[in-house]
């Protein structure tokens, strides 16, 4: 074990542990625990919520298996993940004020409360809570193999002990802390990964001896490393541009982010955000895929492309740097997981207990449940990543066009179209997942199209003829 590289992220789970127990004051002294573990009470000023949304966009697949993938694919990978550049404005920008004034006046406390408050329909609640279920947990399993590959391409540890250390560093700060500690910490974390970025960036090109020449030697290779359409030809112009879909617009239905919109304080705090937020994930987006194209010329022949970036710091960086630099992408998971985690817990203990539970829950039971119910899911995502894939960014994508097919719509109509109704929601969740899966499992590029926009399409017009035949026979009945 190299000690050197090791100490400084010994040092950053130390800070993080810190930050939970900081944060679990909060937990015990505020007046409703459920607006305060699920939520923050509402309190997030403008930097904290750019940098809890960019460091809860940017994940595993962002810091290991973006840039793994840019590796194979070449420059055309770094244009492809380039649309997620414009992802908070997008989320700000069509949810902003609307969605956060509404959310208050409902007192919805997570996205599911909003969708009930707004359709009035138990089955919606049902949907959303067993698609957040469904849909997040691939999710976290995800960045659960992402934290361990990058302790285990540090450490030279075992698979299955770096899953455990990465387990127990998550859960423990999660379940004491709540929301308050996912969001000073995600500040935390997304410092480190604007700075192990830049850092990376810079040591790669030295490493590589500039652009030109590394550009050169990858043209050697094969020079569709340098088209765009990748190194196969496979990455057409129609299924890169469906990625703005995907990591762009469709964004807005990711319940992680999402809830983002609810948290911040004021109006200038939502207008700080949207610049900060923009430039920030901007700066990691090109920056790590440009970086793992880089990494071709510089460390040729790495076949697990999950573990590009930690091979890649280890060998153009002295270790105690490298140490610090790797603190970036085991920030960008754990900031990915923190969130997730809540955001599940939130669907089981708020969304659907408290929901349909007929006797009102004492503040400290609903405290253990929620604690518990934290704890258990960490585990069974546990269990699950004990196998992993060899490129954990497919994973995350299915996650996210599920959620984007099945939240898109009811969410959007229900701030922006007063006749939206619950029957139309519902059949456009149903229509939404029900497509996505079918065509994730048989036909995962329609008319080269990535796998979520057909999906996203059919929910929407499901939504609108259902409602508007829904809206007329009830005006008929009156």
């Amino acid at each position: 074990m190299n000690w050197t590289v090791i100490w400084p992220l010994l040092i950053f789970l130390a800070l993080i542990f810190f930050i939970g127990i900081y944060a679990s004051r909060h937990v015990q002294r505020a007046p409703s625990f459920v607006q305060e573990y699920f939520l923050g009470s509402r309190e997030l000023g403008g930097f904290l919520l750019a940098m809890t949304m960019a460091a809860t966009y940017g994940s595993a697949s962002s810091f290991l298996s973006g840039p793994g993938a840019a590796y194979n694919y070449g420059l055309a990978w770094v244009l492809l993940s380039m649309s997620q550049v414009a992802t908070g404005y997008f989320v700000l920008m069509i949810l902003g004020k609307k969605f956060a004034i509404m959310a208050r006046e409902y007192k919805a406390v997570t996205l599911v409360d909003f969708l009930f408050a707004r359709y009035k329909s138990q089955t919606a609640v049902v949907l959303a809570a067993v698609s957040i279920v469904i849909f997040l947990f691939a999710s976290m399993t995800a960045q659960w193999i992402g934290g361990a590959r990058l302790i285990e391409s540090i450490t030279g540890l075992s698979y299955t002990l770096a899953l455990i250390i990465f387990a127990v560093s998550v859960l423990v700060y999660v379940v004491i802390g709540g929301f308050r500690a996912v969001a000073i910490t995600d500040m935390v974390q997304g410092l480190i990964m604007v700075g192990g970025t830049v850092t990376l960036f810079l040591a790669a090109l030295k490493a590589g001896g500039g652009m030109e020449n590394i550009m050169t030697t990858l043209y050697d290779e094969n020079p569709n490393l340098l088209s765009p359409y990748g190194s196969d030809l496979s990455l057409t112009s129609v299924y890169v541009s469906s990625f703005w879909i995907l990591v762009g617009i469709g964004v807005i239905g990711l319940p992680q982010v999402a809830i983002r919109a609810m948290s911040y304080k004021n109006a200038k705090a939502m207008h700080r955000a949207l610049v900060i937020g923009t430039i920030v994930v901007g700066v990691i987006m090109l920056g790590m895929h440009l970086i793992g194209v880089m990494a071709r010329a510089i460390v040729p022949g790495i076949t697990v492309g999950d573990k590009v970036m930690p091979k890649l710091a280890m060998t153009v960086m002295p270790d105690w740097l490298a140490g610090i630099v790797l603190a970036a992408p085991m920030a960008a998971i754990m900031s990915t997981v923190d969130s997730l985690l809540l955001i599940v817990s939130s669907a089981i203990i708020k969304d659907l207990y408290l929901h349909f539970s007929k006797k009102p829950a004492e503040e400290e039971r609903l405290k253990k449940m929620s604690l518990a119910v934290t704890a258990v899911i960490g585990v069974v995502v546990f269990i699950v990543a004990l196998q992993p894939p060899n490129l954990i960014i497919w994973l995350n994508l299915f996650s996210f066009g599920g959620l984007e097919a099945v939240f898109i719509w009811p969410i959007v109509f229900g701030l922006y179209w007063r006749r939206a109704n619950g029957r139309g929601a519902v059949a456009s969740m149903v229509a939404g997942m029900v497509s996505y899966i079918l065509f994730h499992s048989f036909y995962p590029t329609p008319f080269g199209l990535h796998t979520v926009v057909l999906p996203i399409i059919i929910s929407f017009f499901m939504f609108v003829a259902v409602t508007l035949a829904t809206s007329r026979s009830l005006l008929e009945r009156a």
